[in-house]
């Protein structure tokens, strides 16, 4: 049966293959460090039951968090660095671009399309979820199975249209990894550290402060608290996974669905939404708004922040009254 622990393990494979090409780039200046930063987090990927087992739950959860300040020490000084990733010459590219043309976009349109499809195919034909995951309700693993084999058919396609090897992919994937850097970890890091704070009692904390200082009777005043606290902790901790956990258990929970008696699909839903609205607004989500403008050489960078402001304000007003409305019908 398919286990979510072999898509850990492709994970982990390529950034294991990441480390090794760093290691072995002599043009990169901090090759070692940009090579371990990576190694160490692919290594992550291959932690499972058996290394519980093996050396105690305990005893893993601290070598992974020296792990994880080992990686923070290697970004905050400096130890990721772009290196040498054999690419074409912007002539050769020019030229590729110009002959491929909107077929460019066919891998990356095939991911969301085989998605759904997979979806919908074990969500509806019977026993095929069953055939592939084994029994019980598997509607996690089914969308990341289904859009991992999304990935690989968008990589294939992509090899075949670009006439390149795979060896060159992964120089491109490192090369993407290299100038992402530190930043891509953050979902991971912020999303753990949200469920620590839940489960240190912040959301608790949050609950009484709100019951106590707050005119939360009020139906519509709930309302706001829970959607600006969403935009605004998100915009702070620079992820919603991290602050839904959080406002939810603080805010959500006990006061608009266990006081004002509200749909809880709905609030989780439309909240979630509220707390992108403050992604769009933050520096902190640094993969999503700091990144992209460093990609595309931007001048300003906040440029990114700045033409989202207007759309992640409108949109956090237009789900306060969504949430209003549709939350108690």
């Amino acid at each position: 049966m398919f286990q979510q622990n072999y898509l850990y393990w492709l994970a982990g494979t390529i950034l294991l293959v990441v480390a090794l090409m760093s290691w072995r780039d002599k043009t990169n200046p901090r090759r070692l460090t940009t090579g371990l930063f990576w190694a160490l987090y692919g290594l992550v990927f291959f932690v499972g039951e058996w290394a519980t087992d093996l050396v105690g739950a305990r005893t893993l959860h601290i070598s992974i968090g020296v792990g994880v300040v080992v990686m923070a020490l290697i970004a905050g000084l400096g130890g990721v660095k772009l290196g040498s990733y054999s690419q074409r010459t912007p002539e050769q590219r020019i030229e590729r671009a110009e002959r491929l043309g909107n077929r460019l976009f066919l891998p990356a349109l095939i991911i969301p399309v085989v998605t759904v499809i997979g979806v919908l195919a074990f969500n509806n034909i019977p026993g095929l979820q069953q055939a592939v995951f084994g029994a019980g309700n598997h509607a996690t693993l089914v969308t990341l199975f289904s859009m991992s084999i999304g990935c690989l058919l968008a990589w294939l396609l992509a090899l075949r249209m670009t006439r390149e090897s795979p060896a060159q992919s992964l120089q491109e994937a490192r090369r993407l990894l290299d100038s992402i850097g530190w930043a891509f970890i953050l979902p991971q890091i912020l999303a753990t550290l949200g469920l620590l704070f839940t489960s240190a009692g912040v959301g608790t904390a949050i609950s009484h402060l709100t019951e106590s200082y707050l005119a939360v009777d009020n139906r519509f005043i709930a309302v706001v608290l829970y959607a600006g606290g969403m935009a605004l902790l998100t915009m702070v901790m620079g992820n919603a996974f991290a602050a839904f956990p959080i406002v939810t258990a603080g805010i959500g929970i006990p006061i608009l669905v266990l006081q004002h008696h509200g749909n809880p699909a709905v609030m989780a839903a439309i909240g979630m939404f509220c707390g992108y609205c403050g992604t769009l607004m933050t520096p902190m989500a640094a993969n999503f708004n700091i990144v992209p403008a460093r990609l595309l050489e931007l001048p300003d960078r906040n440029a990114v922040i700045k033409a989202q402001v207007p759309t992640g304000v409108l949109l956090l007003i237009t789900n306060i009254f969504l949430l209003y409305f549709l939350m108690f019908l």
